[in-house]
């Protein structure tokens, strides 16, 4: 039986799945790693410790693949996926990072923006070459933070020793032997999440490495996301081809198998992803969307587009119940406890814990519960805060609609918050159609199998992909259109008083 493995780092875990060649989990390991808060609106990681846990999810799927009977070489690839943005910088010779990983979420660099803003104050005018806005999110401001901060870093641009790359650069170049020979390469869906990447031409744009002060030759080799980048150097899965490579939300569009024009998904993960996808045209954005790559399945394959809304917390702010607000002791205790009321009593919260995103892009905002009174309770928070996540949904959507000019007639559902039922329930009322959960939930991974299948010949073309997707769920509308309209006003009034915080 051929199988092929998925490496999928996220923001709060990593994990290693195998699939058969029908799309299915045959087994998985998963485990978190710490999320390092030096100060309010810093997010970090430790680089090693991410290795670590990749590392350790390798080796306890090689065990369970043995109680299984199958050998691990059975394993014809191995696919990567990846949070992406988040930033590693690394002396090539000795493999030690210089810095922690800055995130994607982080918001150290406003001043760096501030600073980029200064001379002209046009926040859009590099979309026209990258897709995307002058904002904290991107990799190449946070490049240009550790180069403006990080003496070691400055000292080791300077010398030729430091590289940067997003995770998934760092775990193939420590995967395929690290300062040994290790491989120094993203894909093109990484790339565009940088801000340095050319959208028309796939590669590196020189001025736009000039504007950050990124020096070429630290930055990887852009390839496309389904190839054999190298093969593994260490451990069981030595001498395995890694041969594919896609950032997380570009990653479950795959495994969602949106190959069509048109096609949407949303990932719910600790933030929520929007993708639509417009095929080989790069569809700017007028409405607070980023123009991306989606995939490039092959080198001699067309890039495929897509324009996508990001919303920076989602199940994050279910984290934040749990572990900063002490309302819930698991996230499996949401879905009862904001079950036990029929609605929010009036109570709407705004998660912008570390500013909004798309389509506002507003760095100054905070997060704000609008509507406490003497009636509130922590269950009509926990509803409040599933509410918050369908109703910034639904502000992504609607930009959609006026940039791509497509209604959603269904929205494909995945990630982690898909598990709940009464969140999906209140997402379809909010949108007014239907939300389609798949049998894998967990579609970050499957792409990447897919991804890395396909370059090794596991699946020969997108229609076999499709004939694998299997539906768990549809979700239906059940609330009217005026109660609809009703609450998505009352929550743009909440957003309001959101606002202008952070000065």
């Amino acid at each position: 039986m051929a199988l092929v493995g998925a490496i999928d780092q996220g923001t709060q875990s990593s994990r290693f799945m195998v699939f058969d060649n029908r799309g299915r989990v045959v087994v998985s390991h998963q485990n978190e790693h710490t999320q390092i808060y030096e100060q309010p609106g810093y997010c970090e990681h430790d680089p090693m410790e991410i290795l670590s846990s990749v590392e350790l999810c390798i080796s306890e799927v090689a065990k369970k693949l043995a109680t299984k009977g199958l050998a691990i070489s059975d394993l014809k690839a191995v696919g990567i996926t990846n949070q992406r943005e988040t930033t590693v910088v690394w002396d090539k010779n000795t493999g030690k990072p210089l810095y922690n990983a800055i995130v994607w979420l982080d918001q150290r660099t406003k001043s760096t923006v501030d600073d980029l803003l200064a001379t002209d104050s046009n926040k859009d005018r590099f979309r026209p070459i990258c897709g995307l806005p002058v904002n904290t999110y991107f990799s190449a401001v946070k490049m240009k933070w550790l180069m403006d901060n990080v003496p070691q870093v400055k000292d080791g641009i300077h010398n030729g020793s430091a590289v940067f790359g997003t995770i998934d650069s760092w775990l193939i170049w420590n995967l395929t032997g690290g300062s040994n020979g290790g491989v120094h390469v993203t894909d093109v869906t990484n790339a565009s999440r940088t801000m340095l990447l050319n959208l028309h031409t796939g590669q590196w744009d020189t001025d736009m490495c000039k504007v950050f002060g990124v020096p070429n030759q630290s930055l990887p080799t852009v390839k496309s996301s389904a190839e054999v980048y190298g093969t593994i150097a260490n451990g069981p899965l030595s001498n395995i081809a890694i041969a594919g490579c896609l950032g997380d939300q570009q990653a479950a569009c795959v495994g969602q198998v949106c190959f069509e024009q048109g096609q949407a998904k949303n990932t719910y993960g600790t933030g929520c992803f929007m993708l639509m996808n417009t095929g080989t045209e790069v569809v700017q954005s007028t409405h607070g969307l980023l123009t991306t790559i989606c995939y490039q399945l092959g080198r001699d394959q067309p890039i495929t587009y897509a324009v996508e809304g990001s919303v920076a917390i989602a199940g994050a702010a279910v984290s934040w119940l749990k572990n900063q607000m002490g309302l819930i002791n698991s996230a499996e205790e949401l879905e009862p406890l904001a079950a036990s009321v029929e609605d929010t009593g009036d109570l709407y919260f705004v998660p912008a814990l570390t500013g909004l995103f798309a389509p506002r892009w507003r760095s100054d905002a905070r997060g704000v519960m609008v509507g406490i009174s003497q009636y509130t309770t922590k269950a009509h928070f926990a509803r409040a805060v599933l509410e918050s996540i369908s109703l910034s949904t639904r502000e992504v959507i609607d930009a959609i609609k006026k940039d791509a000019h497509l209604n959603l007639t269904s929205l494909k559902a995945d990630g982690g918050m898909s598990n709940n039922n009464l969140f999906l329930q209140i997402q379809s009322d909010i949108l007014g159609c239907d939300v389609v959960r798949p049998q894998v939930v967990e579609t970050t991974a499957l792409g990447a199998a897919f991804a890395a299948g396909l370059a090794v010949g596991v699946w020969s073309s997108l229609d076999e992909l499709k004939r694998t997707a299997e539906v768990d769920r549809v979700f239906s509308p059940a609330m009217t259109e005026e109660q609809r309209v009703e609450k998505y006003s009352r929550w743009h009034q909440a957003v309001e008083r959101s606002l202008n915080w952070v000065v």
